[in-house]
């Protein structure tokens, strides 16, 4: 499940603290970079910190601040790179692309990046970088390595497939009874291939349409028709 940044505030230990790491589900501690700024989306950075990279996720810690930390999990970084570039932004930093889960077409609204309130829901973008730009190096690579340990969630999908496979005897009986109520697709967009929501009411509607066609078609009527204009029918 893609959450993206989130605040990250469980500390332990004496002076700035380090984060509390979910042991229990097998998280390990891999890298620990002091004196990393961040900076989300097109925000300024923040005051120096501490850069905390672990099996599972990218935790920042404040060094000024105890109640302020982000974290996101390598799941939800989409894109991860080294950037030197002083065109693309004033100091060497690793760059990366954050998945939301919101929808692909809303447009970032850049004023709640720049208002004192940062909804971090809707940071797509975070920067960390380091006082020492040698380190940048070191940082890209355990982020690749870490990544690596994260692959996106796709076999669970994939062992669900059959879910979404209709019979065509389940078909026929789904349309026999044309009661929208019966129509049941998957809810899980991972499992429902080929039936997103337009898919589904165009199915729907087709499915109607085909209901009515029989409803409109009396065979009695039919009959009186052949009976009493046989020669109309054949113009048919």
């Amino acid at each position: 499940m893609v959450i993206g940044l989130r605040q990250f505030m469980a500390r332990v230990g004496n002076g700035a603290g380090e984060p509390v790491l979910d042991t229990d589900n097998g998280e390990e501690l891999v890298h620990v970079q002091p004196s990393v700024s961040i900076a989300l989306g097109n925000r300024a950075p923040e005051s120096p910190g501490t850069l905390y990279i672990t099996t599972k996720q990218v935790i920042w810690l404040s060094d000024v601040d105890s109640a302020k930390g982000y974290a996101v999990d390598f799941f939800s970084l989409s894109l991860h790179a080294v950037s030197r570039d002083p065109e693309a932004y004033h100091s060497p930093c690793i760059y990366t692309q954050i998945e939301t889960g919101a929808d692909e077409d809303v447009s970032e609204d850049s004023d709640s990046e720049c208002n004192e309130v940062l909804d971090l829901s809707k940071v797509t973008e975070m920067r960390l970088i380091p006082s020492d730009a040698s380190q940048l190096d070191t940082l890209f690579q355990m982020f690749c390595e870490c990544a690596e340990l994260n692959p996106e969630p796709i076999e669970e999908g994939e062992e669900e497939g059959p879910n979404w496979v209709f019979g065509a005897d389940q078909l026929e009986d789904e349309a026999g009874e044309g009661d929208d109520s019966e129509w049941h697709f998957p809810q899980n967009p991972t499992n429902s291939i080929g039936h997103s929501n337009g898919d589904h009411d165009l199915a729907r509607t087709v499915l109607e349409l085909q209901i009515n066609d029989q409803r409109f078609e009396d065979a009695e009527e039919m009959e009186q028709v052949s009976d009493s204009s046989h020669h109309h029918q054949h113009h048919q």
